[in-house]
């Protein structure tokens, strides 16, 4: 598992946090120290909160303990990088029950039926009986692509017909589940522009049946992000909160960016955790976030 994380973040340890090893190990610590420090960080997605937050923290760390060497002050940064996500909130998905309930949302493009196949892939290889439900109704091609994810990870698929109402398919779905003793379900969405008003207000009606149908459902809203919109992917992130409980995040093609840097600012901006990496195409490319092998990844070659 190390090993998939590490390799994915082979461009942002490369084009970003390998130079932030020659900054810290250039001499003494100064003001254009920091400033060269900060300017990696955003150009790596963290943000500029973050980072100053993470700046200024290192700068007390710093000063008060005195640290000088490049050992020192890379595991210092460490320290803080892992303060900034602190410890998740119980994952739901993970938690026993009759059945769980999981609705996965996010942008076209941004790898969220991709990301439902590993999903099914992960959790059935874990002896859990997985069903999926097609909810993006709006594109035919959707509902197809689902399909070939499901026949890849054995899953079976509830679908309507394009064009029909996304909530009338995820209530079928929850009564298949139950009717069929499954018990994880994973609900896709349509790829929603969030400047769409009317397609949020599906997703809220979606997830209102949801509720209806299965005591305290949908148990996780997992927004799907794609790494390389950096920014952009943030502030689709906001957008979708406001409509939906939005519960974590699963950040996709992180192995073809030099970003990743952006889950520092979604554990601090959006206040939501990192569940699952994207670390590649095929469909047991999925790994669980683990915060020290993800920071470790950073600076490891």
């Amino acid at each position: 598992m190390f090993r998939s994380i590490r390799d994915s973040l082979s461009r942002t340890r490369q084009s970003v946090f390998g130079q932030i090893v020659n900054v810290l190990g250039a001499g003494e610590i100064d003001d254009e120290t920091w400033e060269d420090l900060e300017a990696l960080l955003i150009q790596a997605d963290m943000g500029v909160p973050t980072s100053m937050d993470l700046i200024s923290a290192m700068q007390e760390r710093v000063n008060r303990e005195g640290l000088v060497t490049t050992d020192q002050l890379l595991e210092a940064m460490k320290v803080e990088m892992r303060s900034i996500i602190g410890e998740p909130p119980t994952f739901e998905l993970e938690e026993p029950r009759q059945l769980t309930v999981v609705m996965v949302v996010g942008v076209n493009g941004s790898g969220k039926t991709t990301t439902i196949g590993k999903l099914a892939q992960y959790y059935k290889s874990r002896d859990r009986k997985v069903m999926m439900a097609a909810g993006d109704t709006f594109r035919a091609a959707a509902i197809d692509q689902l399909r070939i994810w499901s026949e890849r990870a054995e899953v079976p698929l509830i679908s309507g017909q394009p064009g029909s109402d996304p909530a009338a398919v995820a209530y079928d779905s929850i009564r298949a589940s139950r009717a069929r003793g499954y018990d994880l379900l994973f609900i896709d969405t349509a790829g929603r522009l969030h400047t769409k008003f009317n397609l949020m207000q599906e997703l809220e009606k979606t997830y209102h049946v949801c509720s209806q149908s299965v005591h305290s459902a949908p148990h996780e809203v997992l927004l799907v992000l794609d790494a390389p919109t950096g920014q952009n992917a943030l502030n689709q992130a906001t957008k979708f909160k406001e409509s939906v409980n939005v519960t974590g995040v699963v950040l996709t093609k992180l192995d073809s960016t030099a970003k990743g840097g952006m889950v520092f600012a979604i554990y601090r901006e959006l206040e939501l955790p990192v569940r699952f990496i994207g670390t590649g195409e095929g469909i047991q490319d999925l790994a669980p976030f683990d915060p020290e092998a993800f920071i470790d990844g950073l600076f490891e070659s």
